[in-house]
């Protein structure tokens, strides 16, 4: 699948988070296109600090994927850089890429903070596709914030 398709699928999962989550949205797909699980954060709906996107969508294609936790062929799809956790859990699972959307310049690890997928001293390194269609994922999550939804500075995506 083409990355921009990728990420406009990811924005429609990301359009139906729970309103009081920051609007992410995840997909993983294998090395023929089939969509194997999507996700939208759930920190404050499910109380869990590790549930976001990225993590959701891992462990539910992990789950039928049929090489238990290694989903090599896979492409992990988001709409915002993953952050440190979502990108070694990425790498951890061996997806064999990650597109994303917006850019993260406080907590991104796939370029922008850091850059934890592509350190040489790892044993995998995902191929990745950054900026993909930055604009519109970006509005979504601006959009939230200014809704007054948000306002919890310093967390991903907080202007």
């Amino acid at each position: 699948m083409r990355p921009e398709d990728l990420i406009g699928r990811a924005l429609e999962v990301a359009a139906g988070s729970d309103p009081d989550d920051v609007p992410v949205g995840a997909v993983v797909v294998d090395s023929a296109g089939r969509e194997l699980a999507v996700a939208a954060n759930r920190r404050e709906a499910d109380g869990d600090p590790t549930a976001h996107a990225e993590i959701l969508a891992l462990r539910a294609a992990a789950a039928v994927h049929g090489d238990g936790w290694r989903l090599g062929g896979c492409t992990l799809a988001v709409t915002l850089e993953p952050c440190t956790m979502c990108a070694g859990a990425a790498v951890l699972a061996r997806v064999d890429r990650i597109v994303f959307g917006a850019w993260e310049p406080r907590t991104g690890a796939v370029g922008s903070l850091w850059d934890v997928v592509r350190d040489r001293r790892l044993t995998h390194r995902p191929e990745v596709a950054g900026g993909v269609r930055d604009a519109e994922c970006s509005e979504l999550l601006l959009a939230w914030f200014r809704s007054g939804r948000g306002g919890r500075e310093g967390e991903a995506g907080v202007p």
